[in-house]
């Protein structure tokens, strides 16, 4: 009984601490860094695991995440769920405030729709920005920011 009591015990820490597997991330908490998007906010995102409302068990090769800007001033708090397939997480946002246009702090925004794909081994990829109208009646488009995660 004492074996059967230390073995269980082993192997609940083994699976607790163990990393994870080559192509998923950790679960936890990182900075989200991205240099060339024309915004005053750094981002973390909490990064938990996929459950299913009204499950108790985590949806597999998929992570959660909420986003959380630093101010908060223009910016939202956003989560979603982001599914792994063939190496890469995707995760879609709609951010009310995702374009901004004249005074970065207090110039008008506009909405975009926002799809960040990211290699789960190296925590690095693309956010891919739409939106339906520009800045100052500019058509809508398209703008690519490369960006990086690193856990805290």
């Amino acid at each position: 009984m004492k074996s059967l009591v230390i073995t269980t015990a082993l192997m609940a820490a083994a699976v607790t601490l163990a990393a994870p597997a080559t192509a998923e991330m950790y679960l936890g908490n990182y900075v989200m860094t991205m240099p060339d998007r024309r915004d005053f906010h750094t981002w973390v995102w909490s990064v938990t695991a996929c459950v299913p409302p009204n499950s108790i068990t985590n949806t597999p090769n998929c992570v959660h995440v909420l986003t959380l800007p630093r101010p908060i001033a223009k910016a939202v708090q956003s989560n979603a769920d982001a599914p792994l397939v063939n190496g890469q997480y995707t995760l879609a946002i709609n951010d009310p405030f995702g374009l901004r246009c004249g005074d970065i702090y207090y110039g008008p925004t506009i909405p975009t729709h926002d799809v960040y794909t990211w290699d789960a081994n190296t925590l690095v990829g693309s956010m891919v920005s739409t939106f339906d109208a520009g800045c100052d009646g500019a058509p809508g488009g398209t703008f690519t920011y490369p960006f990086s995660l690193s856990r805290m």
